[in-house]
């Protein structure tokens, strides 16, 4: 980029960039960006809905990876382009504040910047494009509270029929009743009331891969499941309801902070030594017997002779965990992570109903597995997801998150709507009539933004392999008939919906985001690129 000289003199122009950067100006800014938000969109298309297909990602490693969860290909994409690197933002950002709607918000995203555009072309100016976009935006979430259902956590049929939409098209579709039914009853597990409303903290509910059998066994443990081989085989493997305790210090003798010797001359001393150790580690352990408590789990180490006194005992000991395993256990039971015997009272131990641990053999071997039911009052619940290897396993907690964060959003909100895109044929109808008050050129921009939001419907359509013009006709006229409940049913069919729900809250939050990122780029009027492509 170079500026010339006011004067006349014929000096040289002024280099402010090096010659071998590029500057692309006007209407080809537009085209590029334009280009590369269609192109992101069609990736996702095919995903998208009931009857979406699958993308197999082949990665650089040599890995495979065979999904249509959104977030999961756009996490896996190397993404070059500034327009597609803003896509993908746009879906880490769904992705971190609803957990679901990832590939609807893409497309929408990508409609906004086709209508774009064609409207560019015709003359009109980005800013009229954004501001028509933004007052679009209102009426879209005007018409979406006023058309979205109060439910409440007590409502097990619609929060299942939220769980099952959201899981809808995922690997895990086959049993979604059944993982539907479970993940209702962790969420409700794990939801607590806060003011007037209920906080759903989704991290307390974990998801375990089991490995084995098929994924109609998944199960729900209101507790945790610890994936550990024990150290001895007489320690116990079953115990009815007891105390539990968590250590986070190791149970062994106190090493110095600094380097000592002790110089032992006499078998007598030895011997002597050797008893005073034995008396600390005894001490310990008869600490631990005292206190009443049936399981110990240890963040640290754990001498052997603390453990065999305390399987002696009828003591189950977990030693050397994880420090995020243990705070989990003490999570889970009701415990404190204490860091010295001496700090064991009542008020530290925790408690369970119920452990057992089971051996199953793997690949590495007999690999044990412990199961520890807390019951009512457990601060974590955990899905036991059964299936396939680990691909597979992953691609249903995949599918089984979508359908988790988007139920807990649901009871947060307390808000819900028909699926099928039922909310976004409704929202283009009531955009169209409002832009037929606007006199401005805005006017383009509003009836622009209605048509990105049949895309919604239209790809349900067009996924199900139906004529996409035919559908969304017939659906218009079901809502302008008054049949509010109507959608692209699974069959790709505009039908009405009667037991479809989805949180309205996850979808909203998609459109708004897609509009912003939108608008963002319809705000770039140069691409200044320093590789000269």
């Amino acid at each position: 980029m170079t500026q010339q000289p006011n004067d006349g003199s014929g000096r040289a122009p002024v280099a402010i960039v090096r010659p071998t950067t590029s500057v692309t100006s006007g209407v080809a800014v537009t085209q590029k960006l334009v280009s590369a938000a269609v192109a992101f969109g069609n990736l996702l298309k095919g995903t998208y809905g009931p009857n979406g297909l699958d993308k197999m990602l082949y990665k650089t490693n040599g890995e495979t990876a065979v999904t249509n969860d959104g977030a999961k290909i756009v996490a896996e994409l190397l993404v070059k382009h500034p327009a597609a690197k803003a896509f993908v933002q746009l879906a880490e950002s769904q992705e971190n504040a609803c957990g679901d709607g990832v590939t609807g918000c893409i497309i929408f995203a990508s409609e906004l910047m086709r209508e774009s555009g064609v409207l560019l072309e015709k003359g009109l100016h980005p800013l009229v494009l954004v501001r028509g976009y933004q007052d679009a935006m209102q009426q879209t979430i005007a018409t979406w509270q006023r058309n979205s259902h109060q439910v409440s956590i007590t409502d097990d049929e619609i929060l299942h029929s939220v769980a099952l939409t959201a899981m809808t098209g995922t690997a895990v579709e086959s049993v979604g009743h059944i993982l539907a039914e479970l993940i209702v009853s962790a969420t409700q597990h794990v939801a607590r009331q806060q003011d007037s409303g209920w906080v759903v903290d989704t991290e307390s509910v974990r998801m375990a891969k089991k490995g084995t059998g098929s994924l109609s066994d998944t199960s729900l443990i209101k507790g945790i499941i610890i994936d550990k081989n024990l150290d001895l085989e007489k320690l116990p493997r079953r115990l009815e309801s007891g105390k539990v305790v968590v250590f986070s210090c190791p149970l062994e003798i106190e090493k110095t902070s600094y380097d000592a010797e002790i110089e032992i001359s006499t078998t007598e001393q030895w011997s002597s030594f050797m008893a005073a150790e034995q008396k600390i580690l005894h001490n310990k352990a008869a600490k631990i017997i005292d206190s009443g408590a049936d399981l110990v789990f240890c963040a640290e180490t754990v001498d052997s002779r603390i453990l065999h006194q305390l399987a002696d005992n009828g003591i189950c000991v977990v030693p050397s965990m994880d420090k995020s395993g243990a705070e989990d256990v003490a999570l889970a039971t009701g415990a404190l992570l204490i860091d010295h015997v001496d700090s064991i009272d009542e008020q530290t131990l925790g408690n369970f109903e119920s452990m057992v641990v089971e051996t199953f053999d793997s690949a590495e071997g007999l690999r044990d597995r412990m199961y520890l039911h807390v019951g009512e009052t457990s601060g974590l619940t955990t899905l036991d997801v059964c299936g396939g290897g680990d691909t597979s396993s992953e691609e249903f907690i995949r599918g089984m998150y979508d359908g988790l964060k988007s139920v807990a959003r649901a009871i947060e909100s307390g808000t819900t709507s028909y699926g099928g895109g039922n909310q976004h044929a409704t929202a283009a109808l009531a955009i169209r009539e409002y832009a037929e008050s606007v006199a401005g050129r805005e006017r383009l921009a509003i009836e622009g933004f209605a048509r990105a939001l049949e895309a919604i419907p239209s790809t349900l359509i067009a996924n199900s392999g139906n004529n996409m013009l035919d559908g969304l006709l017939e659906l218009r006229s079901l809502i302008r008939l008054g049949k509010h409940n109507s959608g692209i049913d699974s069959a790709g069919k505009a039908a009405e919906l009667d037991n479809i729900w989805e949180c309205s809250e996850t979808s909203l939050h998609a459109l708004e985001a897609a509009c912003e990122t939108a608008c963002g780029l319809l705000r770039v009027d140069q691409v200044i690129s320093s590789r000269g492509d």
